[in-house]
């Protein structure tokens, strides 16, 4: 009688050990003992090599985001869109430089590539009556994902906002190309938007529009100082079109 409950305990215990092993298997699985074909292990695997393709995917796609802001094309070469034999190779390096840098550490890849921009200057520096005139401070917001190569260079969205020492305020929105010289970048914008005097100009319309140009300089990693001159008017399509220059100092970071 002992023998006998000794090998029902026994028999319990493997059926259950293999219970636990094969928690994702089907019943008939589970009774003759082994996976089959399209079974539930079988699709499990398969989720498996689908997850892993997908943050191979994931991983290549993001090395080719951080090498995307190198611009190795000739003008020939822009106006054709397409890489022609003897380029520079530069963003080529870039990639393989970064599946190298990935595969030592795979968490450095993982990057918004936001740029977030601070500025202070001067509102209205022509300002031909001189009661006009007052400082204004801003900020400004791009995502470097969204670049886009075109026959004007590589452009991307841009949004952003201010406010005068006379508490008028400008919301823009609009687009912004980057021309790259070594360190220095070029990188005129147009972006329209909503004024609201509060006490300072009156610009004639809530709607204005705000043409700027921009030089920058890379002086540490992921960061650039720049100086930039704009001018905004409503294209007299308000009461009146006074207009307006300014001219800011700008610190980006890179996020």
């Amino acid at each position: 009688m002992k023998k006998i409950i000794s090998l029902a305990i026994l028999f319990l215990l493997l059926g259950a050990q293999n219970l636990v092993s094969a928690e994702n298997r089907s019943l008939l699985e589970k009774i003759l003992n082994r996976d089959l074909p399209g079974g539930a292990a079988s699709k499990a695997k398969k989720n498996k090599i689908k997850e892993l393709k997908k943050e191979k995917e994931k991983s290549t796609q993001e090395v080719y985001i951080e090498c995307e802001h190198i611009d190795d094309k000739s003008l020939l070469e822009k106006v054709i869109r397409r890489d022609l034999p003897g380029g520079s190779g530069k963003k080529k390096e870039c990639i393989r430089s970064a599946k190298k840098r990935q595969k030592k550490d795979p968490s450095y890849l993982n990057i918004t590539d936001t740029d977030v921009s601070l500025y202070t200057g001067t509102f209205d520096v022509i300002d031909k009556e001189g009661d006009d005139q007052t400082s204004l401070l801003g900020i400004e917001h791009k995502n470097s994902n969204l670049f886009r190569d075109t026959l004007f260079g590589r452009v991307k969205p841009v949004s952003g906002a201010f406010v005068t020492g006379d508490s008028s305020f400008y919301l823009y929105s609009g687009i912004e190309a980057q021309y790259d010289i070594g360190p220095v970048k070029i990188l005129p914008s147009f972006t329209p938007g909503y004024y609201e005097k509060g006490d300072g100009k009156d610009l004639g319309s809530a709607l204005e529009f705000k043409s700027e140009i921009k030089i920058g300089f890379d002086i540490f990693e992921n960061s650039k100082l720049g100086y930039s001159y704009s001018h905004i008017s409503n294209n007299d399509w308000g009461d009146t079109n006074p207009g307006t220059d300014n001219q800011q100092i700008t610190f980006t970071k890179n996020f």
